[in-house]
C-alpha cells in the first residue's frame, strides 16, 4: 500500500485524524467548537474541525458520514460525500444534518465525520453529437430492477 504525507494545520485542541485499523479507508474528523451545538430535528449546521490541509495535485479528500452516528442518532453529512479540492486551504467544515426526531448535541472533540483521500483523473470534456451505444442506453433510475 502506498503511503502519502498530507500537510495539516491543527488549530483545535483535538488529535489529528488517523486511520484506526490497518484496513481502514477513512479517518475520523472531530468537532472543534467552544460550546456545544444542538441540532434540532431536520436542522443542519456547519461544524468546524479546526483543520486545514494541503493535498498534492491529483488527490481529493472526501468527507463522509460516520455509520454509527447515522444508525444510532440519524446524523449525516448533508453533501455526502463532500469534496475538498487540492487547492483549498481553508478550514474543513462539516455540514451535519439531524435526520432524527430528537435533538442531537455536538461537543468539542466528538467524532462527526470521516475523511477519505482519493486519487482522481483530470478530464477533458469534448463536445460531440453522438455517444457510443451501450446495452443500458438511456435507462435510468431503477432500470435494472430490484433483485
Amino acid at each position: 500500500m502506498e503511503k502519502i504525507e498530507i500537510k495539516i494545520i491543527n488549530s483545535s485542541d483535538n488529535q489529528l485524524p488517523k486511520l484506526e485499523t490497518p484496513g481502514a479507508a477513512g479517518a475520523d474528523l472531530r468537532a472543534f467548537t467552544s460550546e456545544p451545538i444542538t441540532l434540532k430535528p431536520l436542522e443542519r449546521a456547519l461544524i468546524s474541525t479546526g483543520l486545514k490541509i494541503e493535498l498534492p495535485n491529483g488527490l481529493e479528500a472526501q468527507v463522509r458520514p460516520r455509520s454509527g452516528l447515522a444508525l444510532k442518532h440519524g446524523i449525516s453529512v448533508l453533501n455526502s460525500p463532500g469534496t475538498i479540492d487540492s487547492d483549498y486551504r481553508g478550514d474543513i467544515g462539516i455540514i451535519l444534518v439531524n435526520l432524527s426526531n430528537k435533538d442531537f448535541t455536538v461537543n468539542n472533540g466528538d467524532r462527526i465525520a470521516q475523511i477519505v483521500i482519493a486519487k482522481y483523473e483530470f478530464p477533458i470534456f469534448v463536445e460531440t453529437k453522438e455517444l457510443e451505444i451501450s446495452k443500458r442506453g438511456e435507462k435510468g433510475f431503477g432500470s435494472t430492477g430490484n433483485n
